[in-house]
């Protein structure tokens, strides 16, 4: 009875997991996927502790310490600029760009989509706005890691807009005013149940599809970039090197304002939506 490392030939076999080894593409994965190391090859790795509470896997792992390294550069940034303008009212440099997006976050997002009431919303919009773009930078610099290309994080920034828009569209109409406004006027009486389940579940679709969202743009463009790069050896030529480098070159650019596009996209749709539970009757 014959084997099939006997019908193949063991040669063939050998070969064969030599080039899959050779094409072996899980270091893209793992370049985009969270982790419990900083990897700074070629100067080494830094491991990160492992940490259990109550049975809870809680350990510090590479995006928490990106997160973390986030929250710091907005808390400098923006202590700068409150600062500077007790010196001088007309803003300069880090403090003029800072300036600039908390204006159009304001002017051009938060009044044209909530309305009345929009300075209540304000600075959460700010702070889910600085937050997502400085993670996003963060992602393009050399060792740095994307942490809004982790499903858990965008789904707890999801989940943070779902809270604030049913807080506000309670508080605005009441508890039993808010659901009711949920329905459409002039509906017949048998569909009311169904259309209260179909406006029910819209309430968690919203959230669910700014999380996706986020995570889908900000994953995409890392794993084109490492695919790319990976072409040149995985074909083992020099041929591919001016078109693999060319396009990652290009693809990493459309990310630096894709980047600015997906902070302004959460934030602007989670504006929207807490304009729409707020201002029912529009």
């Amino acid at each position: 009875m014959y084997t099939g490392q006997e019908l193949i030939g063991a040669d063939t076999l050998k070969q064969v997991a030599e080039t899959a080894k050779k094409t072996d593409t899980s270091w893209i994965m793992h370049d985009v996927l969270d982790a419990n190391e900083i990897d700074l090859t070629p100067f080494g790795i830094i491991h990160l502790p492992h940490l259990n509470l109550f049975g809870f896997d809680i350990s510090i792992t590479k995006h928490v310490v990106f997160m973390w390294i986030a929250m710091l550069i907005l808390i400098f940034v923006l202590k700068k600029v409150a600062k500077s303008y007790k010196s001088s009212l007309i803003p300069k440099g880090v403090t003029n760009l800072t300036e600039t997006l908390i204006l159009f976050v304001r002017d051009e997002i938060a009044k044209p989509t909530i309305g009345k009431g929009y300075e209540n919303f304000l600075p959460y919009l700010l702070t889910v706005f600085f937050f997502i773009l400085t993670c996003n930078f963060l992602g393009l610099i050399p060792y740095g890691s994307t942490a809004t290309g982790n499903i858990s994080v965008t789904a707890t920034l999801a989940t943070l807009s779902f809270l604030v828009i049913q807080i506000g569209g309670i508080w605005k109409n009441g508890f039993f005013g808010y659901f009711k406004g949920l329905l459409p006027h002039g509906i017949p009486a048998w569909l009311i149940p169904i259309m209260f389940v179909v406006e029910l579940l819209g309430l968690f679709t919203k959230p669910f599809a700014l999380a996706i969202r986020l995570f889908a743009n900000m994953t995409a463009g890392h794993i084109v970039i490492l695919a790319l790069i990976g072409l040149i050896f995985i074909l083992h030529t020099y041929v591919v090197v001016p078109i693999s480098i060319a396009f990652a070159l290009f693809i990493f650019l459309l990310e630096i304002l894709v980047a600015l596009i997906q902070a302004y996209i959460f934030t602007m749709l989670s504006s929207l939506f807490i304009g729409m539970a707020v201002h029912q009757e529009h």
